[in-house]
């Protein structure tokens, strides 16, 4: 960035400023290294499961791939639009495709990966993650002295 000096002071020029300046904070947005976006998750831990939130708005549920494989939990998706118009002497041809994958180590030997539970409403993907019995956080105990 250049400065230009004025009665002593030093100030930024507002045009480098302007152009040196992120418009965009890119680098803590949901954009990928490919600059694509990545919907937003929250993950949450219970003392039974895990509870996994994905924002993925304007998806179907059909649009959606989750697998556990040992213990990464991957979630992806794919949509693909295509449309078409004719009229007297042009075509026009729109289509869009966007895709997504995110994975997320779990604990091992902590998941009851049977009873995982996934539903898609209101442009959130819910998952359920119960956890093992023997996993599961225990209340403290009192121990009377004798």
């Amino acid at each position: 960035m250049s400065l230009i000096k004025r009665n002593g002071n030093t100030l930024p020029s507002l045009l480098d400023d302007f152009f040196s300046r992120e418009l965009f904070n890119w680098g803590n947005n949901n954009f990928s290294s490919t600059s694509t976006t990545v919907p937003s998750v929250n993950i949450k831990e219970t003392a039974d499961n895990y509870e996994v939130e994905v924002a993925a708005p304007g998806m179907e549920k059909k649009d959606f791939k989750v697998t556990l494989d040992d213990n990464l939990l991957t979630i992806s998706s794919a949509k693909q639009q295509s449309q078409e118009k004719k009229e007297d002497n042009y075509t026009r041809r729109e289509f869009s495709y966007q895709s997504f994958q995110r994975s997320f180590e779990l604990p091992k030997n902590v998941v009851d990966d049977d009873k995982i539970i996934a539903r898609y409403e209101n442009g959130l993907l819910h998952l359920t993650i119960p956890k093992r019995e023997e996993a599961k956080q225990k209340a403290p105990r009192t121990i009377e002295i004798a």
